[in-house]
């Protein structure tokens, strides 16, 4: 059984910074592809950025230059670095993590204020 923790949500003015972890743990063989999708209240869950395991790494064009995702293999851990957030970022950020099949985190929630 795999698990995803997440954490580093919260409330955050216009302009600020949160750094979101995403910690797999369980029994494994090898984590493929980690990301982050968002959703906003009466909006579709949309993909916010995704890492493969050779730590490319893809971006929704929203967050490109302001969003950095990395990853620790040796920890089992990804993480969104985001930076200048704006009040649109407000949304529940789910990571996920493509395994043997997909699986989701909890989901942490981001708002920021304007």
């Amino acid at each position: 059984q795999v698990q995803l923790v997440e954490s580093g949500g919260g409330l955050v003015q216009a302009g600020g910074s949160l750094r979101l972890s995403c910690a797999a743990s369980g029994s494994m063989f090898r984590i493929n592809a980690m990301g982050w999708y968002r959703q906003a209240p009466g909006k579709q869950r949309e993909l916010v950025a995704v890492i493969s395991s050779g730590d490319s790494t893809n971006y929704a064009d929203s967050v490109k230059g302001r969003f950095t995702i990395s990853r620790d293999n040796a920890k089992n851990t990804a993480y969104l670095q985001m930076n200048s957030l704006k009040p649109e970022d407000t949304a529940v950020y789910y990571c996920y993590a493509a395994i043997a099949r997909i699986y989701w985190g909890q989901g942490t929630q981001v708002t920021v204020s304007s």
